[in-house]
């Protein structure tokens, strides 16, 4: 066994020592255990035929947030759905922080009183801008006012899909002019209080291409994301993992066979518990040719407005499947 699978063994093993530790309570929602396989997420609740894309389900299981997009991208707005006492979900709502201008790629803190999103909101006046990562605090079962998270991690370009580490290291997608690649993942460090300048993740995770919406692990021991172009990627974009070194430096990521397609997979989200991996796809079930029999009006429409009509889903598998298969390539 040579030494870069013996570490990966070894991780491995205490991953899922990690995961059996863990509080049981949120490895069951909707009243169903998480598959063994990718499966839709929420049919018919969250996974409609509309746009649904990254997933957030807060520390103690009792909170969903997502986002609903519209065709083309155009507005895109967060949504939550919250469990009582006894155990019942509500109806999909728009967040009390959203609705108003596009909000997107909701995560949240460690300790479940905040949530990080991205917006194209303006620091003043009414006209958008280029998209910042914002905060909110919890206030009570309320939210506070979002909050711009300002230098050095937004700046006059784009920054997306904020993932938290348990020390408070805030992890994003970024296209900076010095960057490695197209789109880079990148690290800002939380130290004294603020955050550090970002800094671009090594070539174990960022290439000359496209890596974007990375799920890290609250103990930084592997990130989980999405990279489009690589030799063994399926097609538009595939999951990939990578574990940490003990270094700190990044190991050459694995493509996530399992869960991927040859259409975009991507918004990696683990549940707190580590139970329950999370992510969106536009994987679908439209005909690229009906053959003989010719296609008629009820059945494109039934096929057009279904749930796997090519618009993005969330979908979902244990952790433990998951893992494992990384375990065997």
């Amino acid at each position: 066994m040579g030494i870069k699978t013996f570490f990966r063994f070894c991780l491995l093993a205490l991953i899922a020592l990690s995961m059996a530790l863990q509080p049981k309570g949120q490895g069951i929602l909707f009243g169903k255990k998480p598959p063994a396989k990718p499966e839709l997420f929420g049919k018919g609740i969250i996974s409609t035929n509309l746009y649904e894309r990254d997933m957030a389900l807060s520390p103690d299981g009792s909170e969903i947030y997502y986002t609903l997009q519209s065709p083309l991208g155009v507005f895109s707005t967060i949504m939550y759905m919250r469990k009582n006492s006894s155990g019942q979900w509500s109806v999909p709502k728009v967040a009390p922080f959203s609705g108003h201008y596009s909000d997107m790629e909701p995560a949240f803190r460690a300790d479940g009183k905040a949530i990080f999103f991205v917006s194209n909101r303006p620091l003043q006046g009414d006209s958008v801008k280029d998209f910042d990562i914002w905060r909110v605090e919890k206030k009570g079962q309320d939210w506070s006012a979002p909050v711009n998270l300002g230098l050095p991690v937004n700046t006059t370009g784009n920054e997306f899909y904020p993932s938290i580490a348990s020390n408070g290291n805030l992890y994003f997608t970024a296209n900076y002019p010095k960057g490695k690649g197209k789109e880079d993942i990148y690290v800002a460090r939380w130290e004294n209080n603020r955050y550090a300048d970002p800094i671009s993740l090594d070539s174990g995770v960022n290439s000359s291409l496209y890596e974007f919406n990375a799920f890290v692990s609250r103990e930084e021991d592997y990130l989980i994301f999405t990279s489009y172009g690589r030799k063994d990627d399926q097609g538009r974009g595939d999951l990939y993992i990578s574990f940490r070194a003990a270094n700190g430096s990044w190991n050459p990521a694995h493509n996530l066979a399992i869960i991927n397609s040859d259409r975009l997979d991507y918004c990696p989200f683990v549940s707190f518990d580590k139970k329950i991996f999370f992510f969106t796809s536009e994987r679908n079930a439209l005909k690229p040719y009906y053959g003989p029999a010719q296609a008629d009006l009820k059945s494109l429409k039934e096929s057009y407005n279904g749930i796997m009509n090519g618009q993005g889903n969330l979908y979902w598998i244990s952790m433990e499947s998951l893992l494992k298969s990384v375990d065997k390539n």
